[in-house]
């Protein structure tokens, strides 16, 4: 059950911040606001332990008290934030002079008395309502120790499965056995301790004890002991001690000495904590009679450090088939050896076909929907509702609450933060590619994200949190294919059918789409508008919608009419197309808005009102039409992430008051001269993220100094993104000493920087994207030593000064490099062929490089190796991509490359996939069209 998403941790810091604040309360008011302070931590306390129980093993007191301390929570943060509001508007007017501060003050004078009125009234009534919670609590007796252990764990029916029904799971036992008798393929060295690692219904523990079967009757003794997030030690050693010696009495001493001179394996099943793992370990010795060890986990970290971290991998298509069919189909299996596996009922194959696209592979995703559609009988209609309300919100039954609960142990794992981060994707739809930045920043306007200590950046925070999600197997990351970049995430349908059912249950979120219609109740914190269909006004926004916190719609759907419902608004997220004199002055007195992402079609200018959201701490605008964005913008003193599209105009004049941004993307344009960038951009000395375009005529040295200078005085710049259709460098640049990533998109730097050559300085430069000019091998010389460097992308466009001839990647050089792309753009004679030799980049997993078919043949010469690459040498590829230049080669030289390749793919001990393109065709002077994909497959 989740509870802690409620506004409490919040509550508790902002009436701290109260307490400590020169508002002028009323007299005793801050006594009363210590009272509340005290209280709600300890209900705080209890809160945790009732968050992180399972719904089903809660008392319904429990429940219902719990709710109510949540929705109190919600309620004091509204009315905190209602009363900073006016106070800040009226402080704000204190620099008036005249006449008009004489009447300012004199309305103020007026309003003052009642507004602090009306916070006493406030924290009085709400002390009201704490006290009664609390007695009710007490009244019911409401148990702290509520926190009880699971009795039934449902992974342990997929144990008992005869090994004749268990699909797709002889490819990846034979691997894994292989690994164990054989050794890595690339190390060639024999693996003890394999840790299987994947997301919750992979079958990890079914493939552990298929492979433990296998293998057992080969060793002297055996054990197989289940770990689960509770575990009694004392009870697990004992039980492993009873299978390997068939003793009862259990210590660490006891089995370690047991196992000294032993053959032994052991599968230790489902690790949740590595400080579990650590005192497993000790009772088992690393002899030399030989042992095996084998341990699962959802935990990517945890896989690492126990070592030989194994992921596994969801059932093919054909698998995945063949396991629906025979479970829905059971009296038709004549699916075993078939290369392609029909629908017995041709009706049904293409719902059938979606259904599997969904269950993406993971075996108790289909086996769960396989009962449903049994149960259905060969009903087309009710199979395509099945496949409609997969990943929101399936109906009851015991195979889905058994999948249910297996998903949910991971769930409940989490602290509370994560759980509340994960809940909050629930607020997207359904296949939805989530942006990482967008969903950190929601996290923040919501409050998930706390300092750690003074300094911290929320920011970073907030992506420790979502890697940590994807560590626990819990989200999926989406990888930009161009750079390797992790910089979306998705969410298995399984899993968002299990945060969807825990965000309704808890009135998290509320979801308005073609599946879910309902009548909006004044519980609705947070509302996802999913279908442009949904009927607004039909679904209560002609009442009051005041304690709505968050809106995110979808798609264009017109909601602006809606907004001045929404008094207590915290996140908006919307796209909408409006007629061109449609007001957008709602927006304006939205005053608690902390983030504001909008894309706007139709729209011609922003209110001046925007200057009113005081606590906006983001702001996202994207147009389709040019659009005149207000000065006022710059009165926003909290922004942190300011975003602005190419669409929208602006002056950049006064952004220098916007003291507190972390993150910039800005346009330059020719409007605005060299002096903007140091006299504006040049004091926003928080900035860790800085996206700039220039759209200027001609770029000048004092162009170029500016931006140096600019840039000497940013010191916590982490990200450095520059577009200019001009040449430049940053050679003057002296202090990049916290560079993460750095790129020029389509910007050109005719010479490599010279900072560059501080590879003991720049320690945390990863990512590299660069188009250049003129390129060196002393060049890429530099670029191999950086420490940290992880992806490497180099353009090379048209110059007098191109690297030519043969360059070779030493041994040692590139140590970190996981993703190297290389792209050769124009007509010119001079093109490098590269090759890599043992010991260069030994971690490289994705290459993608242009490769001038008429150089490599002129450097090598006629033999055996004209077209060898030194594939080979890269031990750890996983994917290639070559882009191959044909001009004034032959088709049978042609042919032959590709033959190369190939053969270079299929004895490479990973057997990595392998793309060619060839008869690239010169479209302009940087672009090139791809005419035929020649060889797409994977050669594994």
């Amino acid at each position: 059950m989740e509870i802690v998403v409620g506004a409490l941790p919040i509550v508790l810091s902002k009436l701290g911040g109260l307490l400590i604040s020169e508002y002028n309360l009323q007299k005793g008011l801050k006594g009363e606001i210590r009272f509340l302070e005290v209280e709600l931590q300890s209900m705080q306390g209890a809160l945790e332990k009732v968050s992180s129980t399972p719904a089903d093993e809660l008392d319904k007191q429990d429940k219902i008290w719990a709710s109510a301390v949540r929705e109190l929570s919600y309620d004091i943060e509204d009315s905190i934030d209602t009363f900073m509001a006016q106070e800040q508007g009226r402080e704000e007017k204190v620099g008036l002079h005249g006449l008009k501060k004489f009447i300012e003050r004199s309305l103020d004078l007026l309003t003052e008395f009642r507004v602090r009125r009306n916070i006493a009234t406030e924290i009085r009534g709400i002390k009201r309502r704490v006290i009664e919670v609390a007695e009710h609590r007490v009244r019911y007796k409401i148990d702290n120790d509520v926190a009880k252990r699971v009795t039934f764990d449902a992974r342990i029916c997929t144990l008992y499965k005869k090994v004749t029904e268990l699909v797709g799971i002889d490819e990846q036992r034979d691997a894994l056995i292989k690994i164990l008798v054989e050794g890595n393929q690339v190390s060639k060295q024999q693996d003890n301790i394999v840790s299987i690692v994947g997301f919750g219904g992979l079958g990890k523990t079914t493939l552990a004890n298929v492979v433990y079967e296998k293998l057992r009757g080969q060793f002297d003794c055996s054990a197989f002991v289940s770990v689960s997030q509770n575990p009694d030690m004392e009870k697990l050693l004992t039980d492993m001690f009873n299978q390997l010696a068939k003793q009862n009495k259990a210590s660490i001493d006891a089995i370690r000495q047991f196992l000294l001179e032993k053959r032994y394996i052991i599968i230790i099943d489902d690790i949740w904590d590595i400080k579990v793992w650590d005192q497993i370990k000790c009772a088992l010795p690393d002899n030399n009679c030989g042992y095996r060890i084998i341990t699962t986990t959802r935990i990517f970290d945890i896989a690492e450090q126990v070592g030989g971290a194994y992921k596994m991998k969801p059932l093919s298509l054909h698998n995945s088939k063949k396991l629906l069919y025979r479970r829905v189909f059971s009296s038709e299996n004549k699916w075993n050896n078939e290369d392609k596996i029909k629908c017995p009922d041709e009706e049904l194959a293409e719902v059938s076909d979606r259904i599997l696209k969904k269950c993406a592979g993971v075996p108790l995703a289909i086996i769960t929907i396989a009962s449903l559609l049994a149960s259905k009988g060969r009903n087309k209609l009710q199979w395509y509702e099945v496949c409609k309300s997969i990943g929101t919100g399936l109906e009851d039954g015991q195979d889905v609450d058994n999948m249910r609960k297996i998903l949910s142990f991971s769930y409940y794992s989490m602290p509370s933060h994560l759980r509340s981060c994960l809940l909050y994707l629930s607020v997207f739809p359904e296949d939805h590619y989530i942006d990482k930045d967008c969903l950190i920043r929601m996290w923040i306007a919501e409050g998930f994200i706390k300092c750690r200590k003074q300094g911290d950046s929320l920011f970073e925070i907030g992506e420790s949190y979502f890697n940590e999600l994807i560590n626990r197997s819990v989200i999926q990351p989406v990888c930009e294919e161009y750079d390797g970049l992790v910089d979306h995430c998705r969410v298995h349908d399984m899993m968002l059918d299990l945060i969807c059912s825990l965000s309704s249950e808890e009135k998290f979120v509320t979801i308005l789409n073609d599946v879910h219609h309902t009548s909006l109740s004044k519980s609705d914190r947070r509302l996802s508008i999913q279908s442009p269909q949904v009927d607004l006004a039909t679904l209560g926004f002609k009442m009051s919608m005041q304690q709505v916190r968050s809106a995110l719609v979808f798609p264009y759907n017109n909601v602006i009419l809606a907004l001045t419902s929404f008094r207590h608004l915290r996140v908006l997220k919307m796209q909408c197309s409006v007629s061109p004199d449609c007001s957008l002055t709602v927006l304006g007195y939205l005053f608690l808005l902390r983030y504001l992402e909008i894309t706007l079609d139709g729209i011609k200018a922003f209110p001046e009102e925007l200057g009113n959201l005081r606590f906006l701490q983001i702001l996202d605008i994207q147009c389709y039409t040019v659009v005149v964005l207000p000065s006022t913008v710059f009165q926003l003193r909290q922004l942190k992430s300011l975003s602005i599209g190419d669409k929208v105009k602006y002056m950049l004049n006064g952004i220098g008051c916007l003291t507190s941004l972390e993150e910039l993307s800005v346009r330059v344009d020719k409007r605005s001269s060299e002096n903007i960038i140091t006299e504006e951009l040049g004091l926003l000395t928080e900035l860790r993220v800085l996206c700039i375009s220039f759209d200027i005529d001609e770029w000048t040295e004092r162009w170029e100094n500016s931006l140096v200078e600019c840039l000497g005085k940013l010191k916590k710049i982490r990200t450095l993104s520059i577009k200019s259709d001009c040449d430049f460098s940053l050679d003057g640049w002296t202090n990049p000493r916290h560079l993460y990533s750095f790129s020029t998109d389509w910007g050109l730097l005719y010479k490599l920087p010279a900072w560059m050559d501080y590879s003991s300085l720049l320690v945390d430069l990863s990512v590299i994207s660069i188009g250049m000019v003129k390129l060196q091998r002393e060049d890429l010389e530099i670029l191999g030593r950086l420490p940290a460097l992880r992806i490497l992308q180099l353009k090379m466009y048209n110059g007098e000064d191109r690297i030519g001839g043969l360059f070779t990647f030493r041994a040692g050089s590139f140590p970190c490099l996981v993703h190297y792309h290389y792209r050769m753009w124009g007509e010119e004679d001079s093109h490098a062929v590269v090759s890599f030799q043992e010991g260069a980049m030994p971690v490289l997993a994705v290459l993608d490089i242009s490769w001038p078919l008429r150089e490599s043949r002129e450097i090598t010469g006629a033999g055996t190796d004209v077209f060898d690459l030194g594939l080979g040498n890269l031990p750890s590829l996983e994917n290639v991509t070559v882009m191959v230049a044909t001009e004034g080669v032959s088709k049978e030289e042609v042919m032959e490359a590709r033959a190369a390749l190939v053969h270079a793919a299929e004895i490479h001990p990973n057997r990595p996939t392998l793309r060619i393109y060839d008869d690239l065709v010169p479209v302009g002077g940087r672009g090139f069209r791809p005419m035929r994909l020649t060889y797409p497959a994977k050669t594994k």
